[in-house]
């Protein structure tokens, strides 16, 4: 019996991780390689978007008004904003309601879908922790499936947005059809910063409590309320801090938003640098977000 012992086990020379090797064995829910994990994404396309609109549908099934929510809250909260920044405080000067009031809705609308991704990426993995244990599948479905999720609400907003153009005198154009590039880079960086904060609120549940402070502090620095250079431009602010705000990624995209929509102020086209700032912030945040999810594959839902 002890010599068949003595047969059966390994050489003491060679090591656990060469051993499964030599008899084809892997490392469960290791990370795959980089293309590898891309395909696996492709092939999870269906399970996406069924989750998106699944999550969509679930988010207002409790309230009697149901999805009319997804249009009504934005609404509400430019409503308020219009009152108090508005007419209270003089945020909208030089800009008359007819100008103000479109201005001030679709920098909510636009803000809203960043601010709606990043909040519900932050949440991805750690509040679907009983998904991510029970099934293998690639984790960043989750984050992306959030972001189309807000895409879908975002294009729900977006008619009654139309809407609010025509009744101030802002009547489609040609350059409405640049909403769809506009929110379609607006997508792209919306999901790489859920994967990054995806990653990082997996680690760090506190963090979804700190931000809704972030994401107000941001809304005000990106000209969301009021015009940004106008106000700058009445103060002693250099003019390099003005352009180094300018690239804000929420203000670019706003902007793109309300050059596309509106006539007026806005009615001579989009600096050619907003687009290269739209593009950038795209790819880099798009790109570099999804490798920072990627890295971390292994270790989501262990612990």
């Amino acid at each position: 019996m002890s010599e068949t012992t003595r047969t059966s086990a390994p050489p003491h020379d060679v090591t656990l991780a060469e051993l499964a090797a030599r008899h084809g064995l892997s490392v469960s829910g290791a990370r795959p390689s980089l293309p590898r994990y891309v395909r696996q994404l492709w092939g999870r396309r269906h399970f996406i978007v069924a989750f998106s609109q699944a999550k969509l549908m679930a988010q207002y099934s409790q309230a009697k008004l149901g999805q009319l929510w997804q249009v009504f809250t934005p609404l509400l909260n430019a409503f308020v904003y219009f009152l108090i920044f508005g007419l209270v405080m003089g945020g909208r000067e030089p800009m008359e309601n007819d100008e103000y009031i479109p201005f001030l809705v679709t920098g909510i609308f636009v803000f809203t879908f960043t601010q709606a991704s990043v909040i519900s990426g932050v949440k991805s993995i750690s509040g679907n922790l009983g998904l991510v244990r029970a099934l293998h599948f690639p984790r960043a479905s989750l984050p992306i499936s959030f972001s189309l999720q807000q895409l879908q609400q975002l294009l729900y907003s977006m008619i009654v947005l139309a809407v609010v153009m025509i009744g101030f005198q802002h009547f489609p154009r040609f350059s409405w059809v640049m909403i769809v590039p506009v929110l379609a880079l607006q997508l792209v960086f919306n999901t790489g910063l859920a994967m990054i904060f995806a990653r990082m609120g997996s680690n760090t549940p506190d963090l979804v409590q700190l931000m809704p402070f972030i994401l107000r502090t941001w809304m005000y620095g990106s000209g969301v309320i009021f015009p940004l250079r106008y106000k700058l431009e009445g103060t002693d602010a250099p003019s390099w801090l003005i352009d180094v705000l300018e690239a804000n990624p929420a203000l670019v995209f706003i902007d793109l938003m309300r050059y596309s929509l509106m006539d007026g102020a806005y009615a001579d086209g989009v600096p050619q640098v907003t687009w290269v700032y739209a593009v950038a912030w795209a790819a880099v945040i798009g790109i570099g977000g999804f490798v920072y999810f990627w890295k971390a594959e292994e270790q989501y839902g262990r612990g």
